[in-house]
Formats: structure tokens, C-alpha cells, sequence
């Protein structure tokens, strides 16, 4: 095969990451990095250009600062999302606020990390998503939790005529609590088997936040939930 064609066909191959940050040492960092690892990088520096680029481009990943020049990261990421219900989206902020962090979750992140942060981290959760979405999905991944059915294939929830939508790491903590139904499922094991990284008093935080996401989707009452319930002190289960 010629050189040129056989170089083809290993960029087709790898992963596609994007990342959208104004930062230019941070952007030759994180490249550096994340192309040593074999992915495929694109960066842009502001909201428009990396809303551009994940249209024509259609990365795997995104990489997202909060603070852009040319517009809100929290509506970038909304913009994103409404774009595309599964890409994982994960904000890299300076914000250390949990409020700041939990905004950025709502308005459609997987995943968030502070800077200054661990760029082994950070590749040890992008890989956690790949190896997740390398899973076949077979049909009887769709399951029931009350009267909403999840459609695992499509990321979707649907209760009579009421559709809502999943994000990755939603549907993955659903599909671990369902796994273990009924029992207890504890925080650290949900970042492990999850987000593929260790527990900790932060990233703890990580988990209780989409459970709380969640509640919103599912429960009718989310101050007295009856399907996700807290084991306070340890983690959650799930009662379908």
C-alpha cells in the first residue's frame, strides 16, 4: 500500500479530539500530549471557531475551556450539546467554585477538571470514554426504571409521548446501577467503573452531581426519589 494511503488510513482510525481553549501554552501542551497518544488533534481558540469545527470536523471528544474571548463557555457548551446528545463534552476550568462546576454540568458537560490539572489525568478520562463507547450495544440494553423506558442505543428516555435525552456518563451510571440493582453501588466504585479514575473528597462530588441530574430526568419527586436512593455515607442504588 503507498505511504500516503496507508497514512490516510490511520488518521480515519484514530480518535478525534477537539480542543477549544484560548490558552496558547495550554493548546501545544495538550496537543503534544494528546497527539503522543496516538489521537487526532484540532484546536480553536474561540467559541465560534470550535462550534464551526465540531460541525465540519465531528471529533470524538471535546475539550472545552469556560473562559472564551468571544463568547460563554456555559453556552458554548449548551450550543454543543444541542448539536450532538452523545459527544463527550468535558469543561476544563479555572472555576473552582462547585457551583461554577455543577453549572457546567447542567448546561450539558460529561466531565469537568480544574486547572492547574493533570494532563494524566485528563487522558486517563478521555480513554475511559473510549473504552466505554468501544462496548457493543445490544438490544436488550433497554431497560425499564418506573414508567420511563431507556433506550440505550439512542441515549433516550421515554415515558408515553415524553422523550428526554442522556448524556454519555448518564447513561453509563444508569447502566452500572441497573447492573447491580437493588444494591448499593458506592461513589468510588462509580468513578472507577465510570470515569475510570480513582475516588477522592473532589471528584467525589463528580458522581453526586449527576445523580442529581438524573433525579431531575427520572424521579417525580426529587427531595423523596424512589427509583435512585442515597446510602448516605457510601453511595447509591437503584430501585426500578
Amino acid at each position: 500500500m503507498h505511504v500516503a494511503a496507508v497514512a490516510t488510513e490511520v488518521r480515519d482510525t484514530q480518535k478525534k479530539i477537539l480542543v477549544i481553549e484560548d490558552e496558547p501554552d495550554l493548546v501545544r501542551g495538550l496537543r503534544d500530549a494528546l497527539e503522543f497518544e496516538g489521537f487526532a488533534v484540532e484546536a480553536r481558540g474561540t467559541g465560534g471557531e470550535g462550534l464551526s469545527a465540531a460541525i465540519e470536523w465531528g471529533p470524538d471528544c471535546v475539550l472545552l475551556d469556560l473562559m472564551l474571548p468571544d463568547d460563554n463557555g456555559y453556552r458554548i457548551c449548551e450550543t454543543l450539546r444541542t448539536r450532538n446528545q452523545t459527544v463527550p463534552i468535558i469543561i476544563l476550568t479555572a472555576k473552582a467554585q462547585e457551583a461554577d462546576k455543577v453549572r457546567g454540568l447542567e448546561s450539558g458537560a460529561d466531565d469537568y477538571v480544574t486547572k492547574p490539572f493533570s494532563v494524566a489525568e485528563l487522558i486517563a478520562r478521555i480513554n475511559a470514554i473510549f473504552r466505554r463507547q468501544a462496548r457493543m450495544i445490544q438490544s436488550d440494553d433497554n431497560f425499564a426504571i418506573g414508567a420511563w423506558q431507556i433506550n440505550a442505543r439512542k441515549h433516550t428516555m421515554t415515558k408515553g409521548r415524553s422523550t428526554k435525552r442522556l448524556t454519555f456518563y448518564e447513561l453509563e451510571v444508569l447502566k452500572l446501577l441497573r447492573e447491580r440493582v437493588d444494591d448499593a453501588v458506592s461513589r468510588d466504585e462509580l468513578l472507577d467503573k465510570v470515569w475510570g479514575i480513582h475516588g477522592g473528597t473532589g471528584t467525589n462530588r463528580t458522581v453526586d452531581n449527576f445523580i442529581v441530574k438524573l433525579r431531575r430526568k427520572l424521579e417525580e419527586d426529587q427531595k423523596n426519589p424512589r427509583h435512585i436512593l442515597t446510602v448516605y455515607g457510601f453511595g447509591y442504588k437503584l430501585v426500578p
